[in-house]
């Protein structure tokens, strides 16, 4: 199976690899890096977490992509596609390493993985499920285009966590693309 590499500005995008496990349990254990996108966990639970994205990728043909600074080979975060069972649509989630907030990756990676999730999954639109206290997340959908069309509920386990529901449409992200969404 050959799995895409996407390309950015600054950044490469391709499948998880085992040596992005350590900078991946850094987030997850972190309490306040991990507070938004299921709660912190100890290194062992962070590794069945881990284990979600090179599996999807093997199961469904996509899902979030490794981040990683072209230039120094560093794991910055995931961005992709995500579609869990009972999700309440096709979902570009994000999550960054700490030391990578507020350096503009996110929006970089996130516009590339939109990109793509339009133009090779076929997907009609997309959306992001964020916490209402996701102050940060929330601006990113924004300056991606998204619009909060209102609460939504997550399948279990995760049915008892509130989110918003952020969403565009393909045909929004192209005009937008059209001029600078990125």
């Amino acid at each position: 199976m050959t799995f895409p590499v996407l390309t950015t500005a600054r950044l490469t995008l391709r499948v998880p690899r085992i040596e992005d496990f350590e900078r991946y349990a850094e987030v997850i254990g972190d309490p306040v890096a991990a507070r938004h996108i299921g709660g912190h966990l100890p290194r062992a639970g962070a590794w069945r977490r881990f284990l979600q994205m090179p599996g999807a990728w093997l199961v469904q043909g996509f899902a979030m992509f490794s981040v990683i600074d072209t230039a120094t080979g560093r794991w910055l975060g995931q961005s992709g596609p995500w579609r869990p069972e009972g999700w309440p649509g096709n979902e570009i989630g994000f999550v960054f390493h700490p030391d990578a907030w507020g350096r503009g990756y996110a929006r970089e990676a996130t516009a590339a993985a939109m990109d793509w999730a339009f133009d090779h999954l076929g997907w009609d639109a997309v959306i992001h499920c964020i916490e209402p206290g996701n102050v940060a997340s929330q601006r990113l959908a924004q300056r991606l285009g998204s619009i909060n069309t209102g609460p939504g509920r997550l399948p279990p386990p995760s049915d008892g966590v509130a989110v918003d529901i952020w969403r565009q449409s393909a045909a929004q992200w192209r005009a937008r693309r059209g001029g600078d969404a990125a």
